[in-house]
């Protein structure tokens, strides 16, 4: 395949597979697992299939685990794990974080009784398969194809883009705009850990905490803790 054609095919995977995802998540509207099925299509199957035809996906080097960089994403995880939580101990008291719970009940069929088998996902292969697509897949891939700068940018934007629509009916729009700031600026972190150490593991162990954060407020909201 020619280096334009991947280039093309590259961007049109990455695009399509976030859009189809805010489809799935703001008209169709499954329960979580079959959600969670679609999502392995689009981040994990597509970028196999990219790979196997186009080449150019460094997917053995982005599961080489190596010490460096270890102990500096550990404290960086824990860093955001308590910023995430000390700002909802913060905001709580001025923001309503009722509609959380109920988009997540209506939208995906979550709720209080399979919340800890939900989080547990989130948190440990969400995590993962996110960093597989939009860092291992999206980020490593076009950096070599276009770009570094490029590859921050529309990687980073990307994964803020994908979160739109899961979002858009949990807060009011000025917090939502300052969530997907938030989650630009986390892609862009999330790229510079990667690319620091090679692999995805440094980022996933960040993304990890962060939904762990995320998702013990999530047990706080339904009653759980």
């Amino acid at each position: 395949m020619k280096s334009r054609r991947k280039i093309v095919s590259l961007l049109t995977i990455i695009v399509l597979s976030c859009l189809a995802m805010s489809l799935v998540d703001a008209v169709i509207r499954p329960d979580y697992a079959v959600k969670s099925a679609i999502k392995i299509i689009l981040f994990l199957t597509l970028p196999i299939g990219y790979a196997l035809i186009a080449g150019g996906v460094p997917f053995r080097r982005l599961f080489t685990f190596e010490k460096k960089g270890l102990m500096m994403s550990m404290l960086l995880g824990f860093g955001v794990f308590t910023l995430i939580l000390g700002g909802y101990f913060l905001l709580s008291p001025l923001l309503d974080f009722t509609n959380v719970t109920g988009a997540l009940q209506d939208n995906m069929g979550v709720n209080a009784g399979n919340f800890v088998f939900v989080a547990l996902y989130i948190s440990i292969a969400n995590s993962l398969l996110e960093e597989f697509f939009f860092r291992g897949f999206a980020f490593f891939t076009l950096k070599e194809q276009v770009g570094r700068r490029f590859a921050y940018l529309f990687s980073a934007g990307a994964f803020a883009v994908y979160h739109i629509a899961m979002m858009s009916s949990w807060f009011s729009v000025g917090l939502f705009l300052l969530l997907i700031a938030g989650l630009v600026v986390a892609g862009l972190l999330f790229n510079w850990l990667n690319e620091r150490s090679g692999n995805i593991y440094a980022s996933w162990m960040v993304h990890m905490f962060a939904n762990l954060a995320i998702n013990t407020i999530g047990f706080m909201l339904f009653g759980i803790i």
